[in-house]
């Protein structure tokens, strides 16, 4: 899968050190992706909430951080919509 919006990550990482040794593998994994359903992804990640079959949330660094992606399984890209705590991901209106 191609990841877009990867300065998102970048700058979670900046502000979050406790997260960039899983940051950085959660971004090889999802590269190393070829999904072409929503099962294919629950697959890999089975403790993922997918939300809407391509609205995907992932939890990191033992639930402390999720981060928010839209999945274009046709197309192959996973795009990063947010990367936040447990309280900013209680504000996301994720549709």
């Amino acid at each position: 899968m191609r990841l877009a919006n990867r300065p998102l990550l970048r700058d979670f990482a900046l502000q979050h050190s406790d997260a960039k040794t899983q940051l950085d593998t959660w971004e090889d994994n999802i590269k190393s992706m070829q999904w072409k359903t929503p099962q294919d992804l629950k697959q890999s990640y089975p403790k993922a909430s997918i939300i809407d079959g391509v609205n995907v949330v992932f939890d990191i660094v033992r639930n402390r951080y999720r981060i928010w992606v839209k999945v274009n399984y046709t197309a192959g890209i996973v795009m990063i919509k947010k990367i936040g705590t447990h309280r900013n991901y209680d504000k996301w209106d994720i549709k």
